[in-house]
């Protein structure tokens, strides 16, 4: 197995020094996929649609009840799920934040219940990181931060939350080591953890575009099949298109991070809300890739479902951004306009996003 501590040091060695063409014709719109039949209407599309799971549990902490979001992130955690688990909390902590009474109550009957914490602190983590004070107030939570993770036993959830808490307080490379470590030794794919890394490697040097994408491949290498891991370039490659950084890396890395998205992809379901996201995020790519033909399948393969990530870096209405996006490749692909008109501008991502 590829050692992605051994990677990590040496890109936090190479970082730190680092402060003091295409492969691939584009695809063009004459790729056979039909730009008119498939597409709901845009009152039809949805945004950050929970599953099937997850959408019992908000209903139910909408009415202030928290049994079915405990048993649900309990059954994860018995299950080891921990991709949905690191999803399922970030929800429920977002939805927390202006509902906040189930998770009171929740903690009030169980102040050592597992699930509970994670909850509470991925919130914590959240509430600070929106902050102006944001370095100073993850430093005063970071005790909390800290305690949930150690006695999380087998779960890397909580690390996650901490590798995002650390990133946010701008945590020097030692202690983020450190937390990286006992992340990896619970979950050695764990894709949340690795986008946290990312995430830090990128704010710890923001010009090394290339160290980041060898990090994001090397993991990805390393991924068993189907691992959600296996989108880590593509994660990697949106912030080389976003940041200015795509003319340091060669296009065939681009797009060979996207190849991969699109393997992951397609094992998937069509127009389900759990891989929207992922296909969310494979358009902006590959739009910016000028790869009309592969964004328009994935549009169709996401069916109603948009995403609040990658639209929200870009604007402030990301289902409207998302619809315009939508459009502009549906008419790329029919050869109503020039290619070219879709592209967008990105940000930084914030502490959770996936």
């Amino acid at each position: 197995m590829v050692d992605t501590m051994a990677c990590l040091r040496a890109f936090l060695r190479r970082t730190t020094r680092l402060r003091g063409a295409s492969s691939r014709p584009a695809a063009g719109p004459s790729a056979g996929v039909s730009a008119e039949a498939w597409a709901p209407a845009g009152d039809e599309v949805l945004l950050d649609v929970p599953d099937d799971r997850l959408a019992p549990a908000l209903v139910a902490a909408a009415h202030g009840a928290h049994g079915p979001a405990a048993a649900l992130l309990a059954d994860t955690r018995a299950r080891e799920r921990w991709e949905h688990r690191d999803r399922y909390a970030a929800r429920l902590a977002a939805f927390a934040r202006s509902r906040p009474e189930w998770l009171r109550a929740w903690h009030t009957a169980a102040p050592e219940d597992p699930d509970g914490r994670l909850v509470t602190v991925r919130l914590a983590v959240d509430r600070c990181w929106e902050s102006p004070d944001r370095v100073e107030l993850l430093r005063q939570i970071a005790p909390m931060v800290t305690e949930a993770a150690e006695n999380s036993g087998r779960d890397p959830v909580p690390w996650r939350v901490a590798l995002d808490s650390a990133r946010g307080r701008h945590a020097g490379h030692a202690e983020f080591e450190r937390l990286w470590e006992e992340a990896v030794r619970r979950c050695p794919h764990h894709y949340g953890c690795h986008v946290a890394a990312l995430e830090y490697l990128a704010a710890a040097s923001p010009g090394a575009h290339r160290e980041c994408l060898d990090f994001a491949e090397t993991a990805a290498r390393d991924a068993p099949e189907g691992s959600a891991l296996r989108a880590l370039p593509l994660r990697a490659a949106f912030r080389c298109l976003t940041e200015g950084g795509a003319g340091a890396v060669e296009r065939g890395r681009l797009d060979t991070a996207a190849d991969l998205a699109l393997a992951l992809s397609a094992a998937q379901p069509a127009a389900d809300p759990w891989p929207a996201e992922l296909r969310n995020l494979l358009v902006y790519v590959l739009v910016r890739l000028e790869r009309w033909p592969e964004a328009l399948e994935q549009l169709r393969l996401a069916g109603p479902y948009a995403t609040s990530f990658p639209w929200d870096r870009e604007a402030d209405d990301p289902l409207g951004r998302f619809l315009q996006v939508r459009d502009g490749v549906r008419a790329v692909v029919a050869g109503k306009v020039p290619a070219g008109v879709c592209a967008g501008r990105g940000s930084h991502a914030g502490p959770g996003a996936h």
